[in-house]
């Protein structure tokens, strides 16, 4: 058997001593505990919940490439969101500083749990929670370097699974001709939804020298499916500790995708569907159960593709940061004395006396809250993006809530073999709607940041960083 010229007579040995000689590639991993003290403010919805429970730990996760020139380290938190550009520049600052390693070389993604906290760097804000913020910090540090630290040579392979019927459209036509999010299950007035979902886990395995394999996982789709006050890390957590269990000697790291209008909720649920859920507050079915259960489903993709991934070499690591000015969704004036009295009432817990309920009383509360943070705004906001390209295999990072046809553009970037868009990544700005939203209306676009067409600036970015980077 003949690699690269030359001659193995070791059949044990043949994979490895291939490996070696035609890739650069290392790559290490490092895990972390980030369950908060009780009592933190949960974040995720617009009603106050305090934790009061552990349902299962919270977990930073790792994974450092290399490929002898450039290090990137690659960092997923069991968090909501990281709720402000300000915390995503502390936290990357923090690692920076520890590894030695530039801000643009660390890809720091939440993956959105709705059981988990808030974060900020602001003192006047919540005491616990930005006490857990500083706590994070240092536990990210710690994570990079367990990952740098144990980096070895390695070799990459990629492929794409399916999870089907855990994943839906969120957003719906009526029969009055309205837009709604989540209206509710078996609700008499859906029509249809407006989309279709991308069912697809994008796969990368890292096999290494005398270690355990990593394997990266990719798919998109709402961390909502517990509620209460519970910590968790929801789905991702269980696909990770599934993939696991399944494959030995193997360490799971999740990064979310293209999520914002896609969740979990059957509004159709037929036989088993319903299992081990209930309808909450909000009309969305939640349950611990059916967390398990996705996580089941995501690892059971990962495991379709694990044995037959495509293994390519690997001999550069690149990385990216590029910002682009966004038009910022300023309410129009008429507007704002309503926003206002309904942000008020809000505030000050008196929800009962806004006229709306379940998802539409978010929608309204959210809507309201967005016209009155962006009152005084500037005409237009800098939204960084991020890419990190191993060999012919990229992630991109962006800093908020992407329609999933975002990811679906993203994907069909030319010159590579698998692209994986991530939300939430070093940034938290929101809800990135298709412009077809703004018209049809619903609570990702009413509660938007940024103007029509910020969803197609961000493909269009996308693709030209990636480009710029191939």
């Amino acid at each position: 058997i003949v690699f690269n010229k030359k001659i193995c007579y070791n059949i044990e040995n043949i994979f490895f001593v291939e490996f070696i000689m035609s890739n650069t590639l290392k790559a290490g991993f490092g895990r972390i505990n980030v369950t908060p003290m009780m009592g933190i403010k949960l974040r995720g919805y617009f009603i106050e919940r305090l934790a009061d429970g552990v349902l299962d730990n919270l977990e930073a996760n790792a994974v450092a490439v290399s490929d002898g020139t450039n290090t990137a380290v690659m960092i997923t938190i069991d968090t909501c969101s990281l709720c402000s550009g300000e915390v995503a520049e502390f936290f990357r600052k923090k690692v920076g500083e520890k590894t030695g390693l530039p801000e643009q070389a660390l890809f720091i993604h939440a993956t959105h749990s709705h059981t988990a906290p808030g974060l900020s760097v602001d003192k006047n804000d919540d005491k616990l929670t930005v006490e857990y913020t500083e706590f994070l910090a240092e536990q990210l540090t710690k994570v990079a370097m367990n990952a740098i630290e144990d980096l070895k040579p390695a070799k990459m392979g990629y492929g794409v699974g399916n999870a089907p019927n855990i994943a839906f459209i969120r957003r719906f036509r009526m029969k009055d001709g309205t837009v709604k999010t989540n209206p509710g299950v078996n609700n008499p007035d859906i029509v249809e939804p407006i989309g279709n979902v991308d069912e697809r886990v994008g796969v990368l395995r890292f096999d290494r020298e005398g270690s355990e394999s990593i394997v990266i996982a990719n798919f998109a789709d709402h961390p909502d499916t517990i509620g209460g006050c519970k910590v968790s890390g929801d789905w991702p957590a269980f696909t990770r500790r599934f993939v696991e269990k399944a494959i030995d000697n193997t360490k799971c790291i999740l990064f979310n995708g293209a999520q914002g209008d896609v969740n979990h909720v059957n509004v159709h649920p037929t036989a088993g569907d319903f299992n081990d859920m209930f309808n909450d507050f909000d009309g969305c079915s939640r349950g611990y159960g059916h967390s398990r259960h996705m996580g089941r489903v995501v690892a059971g993709a990962v495991m379709q593709v694990y044995d037959k991934v495509n293994y390519v070499d690997v001999d550069d690591v690149k990385y990216l940061h590029k910002s682009y000015e966004i038009p910022s969704n300023k309410p129009d004036p008429k507007d704002l004395p309503l926003a206002h009295k309904y942000n008020d009432l809000h505030n000050a817990g008196r929800d009962d006396l806004i006229p709306f309920e379940a998802m539409m009383l978010t929608t309204v509360v959210a809507e309201a809250g967005r016209m009155v943070r962006l009152e005084n705004a500037p005409d237009s906001f800098s939204m960084m993006f991020s890419v990190l390209k191993i060999g012919s295999v990229a992630l991109f990072g962006i800093p908020g809530e992407p329609f999933n046809g975002v990811g679906k553009a993203i994907k069909k970037a030319d010159g590579y073999d698998l692209v994986m868009p991530c939300c939430l990544t070093n940034g938290a700005d929101g809800y990135f709607p298709m412009m077809d939203a703004y018209v049809e209306g619903g609570y990702e676009a009413r509660s938007s940041n940024f103007k029509a067409g910020v969803a197609e600036k961000i493909i269009d970015a996308g693709l030209e960083m990636l480009n710029q980077v191939r």
